[in-house]
């Protein structure tokens, strides 16, 4: 069991590691620029990330779907699954792209000293030109994780890692040409441009993956008519699945966002180290997730092929890796945080800003991980909705509530400890204790859902027994 996860896992680790990557080149990039560009690249990430990861939620469904299609071996079913996607990706983008664009909307809520909001809004008007590509390549992920072809995606997302400096360099630093100016110098604003162009050459190479790639012209994905007239029945399937996902996740990414634009009113320097805190946050983040992932797929295969206590097996296996490696991670993270937060910035002042709160990142992490595999596992059951109510609960209610207290409201009660918990701290403690709470929860209802398949097997066994 742990051999089939761990091989499935390692390429969707390496492609969400090289996604991850697009984040810290930019941190890094931006930060051998100023402190106000850190500030703002961070900023327009975080809104970005709140609208696409929403978006992108909602079609994650079709990866339990397919990989139960792929289990029960209903090839014909797969390909017509991936086409509604395809318009739902269409459908959703039209308010993604609306969002992001209004972007002054999202600077009222932070109010940052203008040098900010200035390269923030040019970053985020950049970023919906990237949106459309960004949500059509994350259907074509999403099929290729559900049908075991995850290494298809890696090679895509290395190739976009590797293009990124360059296209950052040239957006960020412009291109002078004598006494003319070819590409304008953007500074922090340039690595949404990048990011941009790399989502649409993403587009392209996907759709070449689908032509060389032989399973997928056994799914009709290859030539005929691919896209079809929108099947409503199945765009409602989608979104009763996908709906509670991409809320699920927009609460968690909001949850992040709201942090970002609370904190960023202390000043660049708080804010630049939160965001150093969460891009390190979300990069550990990556080998759970990708467990997660592995693990969901194979539980929804064995479900579609009719073997629950495969399923269950499964799940448990990719439960014990994934919460070993997040120990281990942990552990590093809290011995070497000082020497991580060197790595993000030159700046001396938000080093020692930033490491005491990689600490707690390091206590975020084991929940973090937690919570997710048992996520991703009820959702390969398709169940979305009261996870969904989970989050909403804990992260938006202990999380950001309890966050802002701590943050802000504690020292004006006179707590003789507020001060060890004010700005950043306060949030990123609150933020532990509300996956803590989620995972808690969540592994509460797996367990119910087994409990309910066993007694469903076992009257299943006594009404056969009794037949003979």
């Amino acid at each position: 069991m742990t051999r089939d996860i761990l091989k499935l896992a390692w390429p969707v680790f390496v492609g969400q590691l090289a996604v991850m990557l697009n984040g810290v080149i930019d941190t890094v990039m931006a930060g051998r620029l100023s402190t106000v560009d850190v500030a703002a690249v961070g900023l327009g990430a975080s809104v970005y990330i709140s609208v696409y990861i929403g978006l992108m939620g909602v079609l994650l469904a079709l990866s339990p779907i397919v990989a139960q299609h792929y289990g029960a071996q209903r090839f014909e079913q797969i390909g017509l699954e991936t086409r509604q996607a395809v318009w739902l990706a269409l459908l959703l983008m039209v308010p993604g792209c609306a969002a992001l664009a209004a972007s002054d909307l999202w600077l009222a809520l932070s109010e940052p000293p203008p040098e900010v909001a200035a390269v923030a809004r040019t970053y985020l008007w950049a970023a919906a030109a990237g949106l459309p590509a960004a949500l059509l390549f994350r259907v074509f992920h999403a099929l290729s994780n559900a049908v075991s072809r995850p290494k298809a995606v890696m090679a895509i997302n290395l190739a976009g890692v590797a293009l990124k400096v360059p296209l950052n360099a040239l957006f960020m630093h412009g291109w002078q040409h004598g006494d003319a100016t070819i590409v304008p110098a953007l500074g922090g604003a340039g690595c949404g441009v990048a990011s941009a162009i790399v989502a649409w050459l993403s587009v392209l190479l996907a759709l070449a993956a689908l032509r060389a790639e032989p399973l997928y012209r056994k799914l009709g994905l290859v030539g005929g008519r691919w896209l079809v007239r929108p099947d409503f029945a199945r765009l409602r399937g989608l979104l009763a699945l996908g709906v509670p996902i991409g809320a699920t996740y927009l609460v968690e990414v909001t949850s992040f966002t709201f942090m970002a634009l609370f904190l960023a009113r202390l000043g660049a320097t708080t804010a630049a180290s939160h965001q150093i805190a969460a891009n390190l946050a979300a990069l550990a983040y990556m080998v759970p997730l990708a467990l997660a992932t592995a693990t969901s797929v194979l539980v929804a295969q064995s479900l579609g092929a009719a073997r629950p206590a495969e399923a269950r097996a499964r799940a448990w296996a990719g439960i014990r890796v994934a919460l070993g490696c997040a120990a281990a991670i942990a552990l590093a993270m809290f011995a070497s945080r000082e020497r991580l937060a060197a790595l993000y910035t030159t700046d001396a002042t938000l080093v020692a800003a930033a490491a005491p709160l990689l600490a707690l990142v390091a206590a975020f992490h084991l929940f973090d991980a937690a919570q997710a595999m048992c996520s991703f596992i009820l959702r390969a059951y398709r169940i979305t909705t009261l996870p969904m109510l989970v989050y909403v609960v804990s992260l938006w209610g202990v999380g950001l509530g309890g966050g802002w207290w701590l943050a802000f409201e504690a020292g004006a009660a006179g707590h003789a400890w507020a001060p060890q918990v004010a700005g950043a701290r306060g949030f990123w403690i609150a933020s532990g204790a509300s996956l803590a709470i989620a995972a808690a929860a969540l592994a509460t209802i797996l367990a119910r859902v087994w409990r309910a398949d066993g007694a469903v097997q076992a009257g299943g066994a006594s009404d056969r027994k009794l037949s003979r």
